[in-house]
């Protein structure tokens, strides 16, 4: 059953074939199997799981109708809100910060008759670099090659989605912290627009300032790209808990035909491996082949978006980090003092300036994307990295930094985009690792993106879950 996609667990959960307690417990002993070399979720959710498997199992017994995601086993990040559970953040200080209510996202996934499995690791705060590794949980290591991270923030999702623990993983991205574990994994991902899925990112309370309201998405991670639009369809909307969130329709209009794709390997133009060069010259192909008209394009304002988003981001962190350096590591505090190394918190004036700066760079995107619907690109411009997350200096976290830079942009920006898989490459001892790119859209156009992916989905295949070969290695 692990092995089944969450639309096909779902399916055969409402018509009786199986029975949702059955679900949930062999993805229990799935986590059983394989968590132990993977470490990806923290905790189990048993008891909860299975209660909530029972009742529905009562209720199709009964005649009643079940949600579209009935018995689909889901693990939801170590930041987000599970009632009756701790949200730790991955750090001691939250340790025992239980939630009372469940976060937007879990409470509207439970209502579809989703079911929360198990917790999923992430870095101590988010913040702590490229990887997964918390103080509380250790490292979660890449089920296809234990030498190669899984990615991060929602490095836990990802390898459990991937290594068959979860239907459903349920992570957030800010700059690529869904994108990235996606493409790291072998899975997809889906960064929604902003203002398109409710959130609530407060932390103890504190309510998030302008960029953590602007630039933060909670969004699903999948095993196919059709399991995306179904939970796509189940979180969009607005909610009370998101004065943000709008309600705006899944599907926009139909785009004149052929929808022009633009295509980008080398975003920015700081370099791009050759093999991640290919994976998005295949799925262009591919797209073109679908009947999609493909042009290569340069993107707009893609310095000035780097540095509007890197200027937002330190000011903010910068008023925040007498209070958040504390509960960090040496190490989990590099990654953001390096960025605060290389652009400084600004001036008042300065930050009010920004501000206008993205909404001046929104508008040209929004211009651009009147050609071009659609934008691929990759995830990464380095193929899946070596686990350690550590840099050894600013000279290493500038490239690092730009490697990922369009993910950020289009986080800035705060349009939507699907990852997904390209197959896997780079065999060695230790096992090949996965390729894959994004699929960039406008505002609101995640039906655009989806699409798109399920047409390069179709070409490439899905190449997950995936068995670690390897003995376990608790960090």
């Amino acid at each position: 059953m692990w092995k089944l996609s969450a639309t096909e667990l779902a399916a055969a959960v409402r018509s009786g074939e199986l029975g949702a307690v059955e679900v949930v417990r062999a993805h229990l002993d799935r986590i059983a199997e394989v968590n132990p070399a993977v470490n990806a979720v923290t905790r189990t959710l048993e008891q909860e799981a299975v209660a909530a498997a029972a009742d529905i199992d009562r209720r199709r017994a009964a005649g009643e109708r079940l949600g579209p995601l009935a018995g689909v086993p889901f693990t939801v990040k170590e930041n987000i809100d599970v009632r009756g559970s701790a949200t730790t953040h991955g750090v001691p200080h939250f340790r025992n910060a239980m939630a009372g209510s469940d976060a937007p996202q879990v409470r509207r996934l439970r209502e579809a008759d989703a079911i929360p499995i198990g917790r999923s690791n992430m870095p101590d705060m988010t913040i702590g670099g490229y990887g997964t590794t918390s103080q509380l949980f250790g490292e979660t290591l890449n089920p296809w090659n234990s030498t190669k991270t899984p990615g991060g923030s929602s490095g836990g999702d990802g390898a459990a989605v991937a290594a068959g623990m979860a239907a459903l993983g349920l992570g957030n991205d800010s700059g690529g912290s869904i994108r990235i574990p996606a493409m790291c994994c072998g899975i997809t991902g889906l960064k929604a627009s902003h203002g398109r899925l409710p959130v609530d990112h407060r932390v103890a309370g504190v309510e998030p300032t302008l960029a953590s309201q602007l630039l933060p998405v909670d969004g699903p991670l999948a095993r196919m790209v059709a399991d995306l639009r179904a939970a796509f369809e189940v979180l969009a909307g607005p909610d009370p808990c998101d004065p943000l969130a709008v309600p705006a329709p899944l599907d926009g209009p139909p785009p004149p035909e052929p929808i022009t794709v633009g295509v980008v390997s080398d975003p920015g133009g700081f370099g791009v491996h050759q093999d991640v060069r290919a994976a998005v010259e295949q799925a262009a192909d591919a797209l073109a082949d679908a009947g999609y008209a493909v042009e290569e394009v340069e993107l707009p304002r893609y310095a000035d978006a780097l540095t509007a988003y890197g200027k937002l981001i330190s000011t903010e962190f910068g008023l925040s980090w007498p209070r958040i350096r504390p509960l960090l590591t040496e190490e989990s505090a590099q990654h953001m003092e390096l960025s605060m190394e290389r652009m400084p918190p600004c001036s008042l004036a300065d930050y009010v300036k920004v501000t206008g700066d993205r909404h001046g760079i929104v508008r040209d995107w929004k211009r651009f994307q009147q050609r071009y619907p659609l934008v691929v690109g990759p995830v990464s411009t380095q193929p899946v990295g070596d686990r350690d997350p550590r840099v050894s200096g600013p000279e290493e976290h500038m490239r690092s930094t730009l490697a990922i830079s369009l993910n950020t942009v289009t986080t800035l920006v705060g349009v939507p985009a699907v990852a997904v898989p390209t197959g896997v490459g780079g065999a060695s001892p230790s096992g090949g690792v996965p390729r894959g790119v994004q699929v960039i859209g406008g505002h609101f156009r995640e039906d655009l993106c989806l699409a798109a992916a399920a047409e390069i989905e179709r070409r490439f295949g899905t190449v997950t879950p995936v068995t670690p070969d390897w003995k376990g290695e608790q960090a």
